[in-house]
Formats: C-alpha cells, structure tokens, sequence
C-alpha cells in the first residue's frame, strides 16, 4: 500500500488529538487559575529508497501556556489572587500539589479548602481556622482570624498559605488539572517573595477568541488529511484498473 496513506492517516490522528486539547481548553475559558494545554506537532522526513517527498506528524511536547489570567476583584475574604509568578500549595492525595485557583472556601470544621474542596496547605501542614471565626488573609499569605463577636483588633493568626514559585520546566499538569513536581524531584520550598492579592481570584488564562480559530484551524487540517487518505485510494483503484485491464 502507498505510504501515503499512513501519512494522512497519521497526520488525520493527531489532528483529533489536537482537536481535544482544543476542545479542552475551550471548556476551561471561565476556570479560575486554568493553565492553557499546548500540543506541538512537528514533521518527520518519511526514510525509503525513494526520495524524501512525505513526512509524517509526530506529537512533540505536550505543554502548558504559563501566562497569567485575567485578575476580577471580587471584594470577598477568601479569594486571593497570585501576584505574578507562584502558586498555592494544595493537598492531592500523600503528595501536594500546585494551583493558581484562589477562590477558597472553608469547611465545616473549619478547613480551608479550594473550590474542589481540596486542603489548603499552610507552612505546618492543612490549614484549619476556628470554626464560625471571620477570615482575612494578608498579601504575604498570613491567614488570620476572628472569633464570632470579638473585636476588630481580636485576631489571630493560625498559619500562613504555603506559596512556592518552582521553575515551570520542573512541573507537570495531572488529570485533575492540579500541577505536580516531575518524578523524583522535591517539593520546593516557600517562596517570600511570592504575593497575594486578597478579595480577587485570576481567570483562565485562556482567549476565546484564538481559541475558537484554533478550533477551526483544527478541522480543516483534519479534512486535508482525510483527503490524502481518499487520493490514495483513489490512485490505488486506478492503478487496478490499470492493471485488470492488461491481464
């Protein structure tokens, strides 16, 4: 069978896969903190005895986009934004993991959780705040709080929010969407520098509208390879005519 064929075929699969990281991101446009999937494809010469005229498409690394999201001031005590780089260290499983997703909640026993009622880690661990207290959370992460009816200068501080800054090369995204460190390497220290903005949460950082060409974009290359595929088959029952007729 001509090679050409494997070569929209291929091209044809990774087209879908493609389609699905776009799709993905699409679905993810209003996720707080969400991280863009990126999928590199790139070309490899076809190796044979004739000359190098094909090439298939191979997927390269499969990423994510680091730019920052929109911030919306939300005026609410519990939604903390990160300034520039960083992330908020949450509890996934034995390990920690990494989100920029800053819309927390608490829990009733006072947890302080993530949207997806994940445990917000703090320098000491989970944090936890008296149950019924009322919450602030300072821009160096310190997490203070207030009994129900005490005074305004009655607080006290039950832990600060573990904000760490890894390198994004030494990431990787879980099916969860939550950020991990790559196999092996440690969980990186608390980050000083890394601030938060309190009373606002950081939108996907995802643009609808490029997303939305890249669909398009996307379904084309997937309709000129399933071209390719039918070309061959078409030059393939030819050249059996051709041949049935000589015989």
């Amino acid at each position: 069978m001509d090679r050409m064929i494997y070569v929209g075929m291929g091209g044809a699969r990774h087209a879908l896969e493609q389609q699905a990281a776009v799709a993905h991101n699409m679905a993810n446009v209003a996720t707080p903190g969400f991280r863009a999937q990126i999928n590199s494809l790139r070309a490899v010469p076809v190796d044979g005895e004739a000359l190098p005229t094909r090439a298939h498409v191979v997927a390269a690394t499969v990423g994510a986009d680091f730019d920052a999201g929109p911030v919306t001031h939300t005026g609410r005590a519990l939604d903390v934004a990160i300034r520039g780089d960083g992330w908020l260290a949450v509890q996934a499983g034995a390990g920690e993991a990494y989100t920029r997703a800053g819309s927390l909640q608490l829990g009733a026993n006072g947890e302080v959780l993530t949207q997806d009622s994940r445990p917000v880690l703090g320098d000491a661990g989970a944090l936890v705040v008296p149950p019924g207290s009322e919450v602030a959370i300072g821009s160096d992460g310190l997490v203070t709080a207030r009994a129900p009816g005490a005074a305004p200068s009655e607080t006290a501080a039950v832990g600060r929010l573990r904000l760490v800054n890894p390198r994004t090369a030494d990431l990787v995204r879980g099916d969860d969407g939550l950020f991990r460190m790559k196999p092996g390497l440690p969980a990186p220290l608390p980050d000083p520098a890394v601030a938060v903005l309190g009373g606002a949460v950081e939108g996907s950082n995802v643009n609808p509208a490029e997303v939305l060409v890249q669909m398009i974009a996307s379904a084309r290359h997937f309709e000129m390879q399933m071209k390719t595929v039918r070309t061959a088959d078409d030059n393939a029952q030819a050249a059996n005519r051709l041949l049935s007729a000589g015989a």
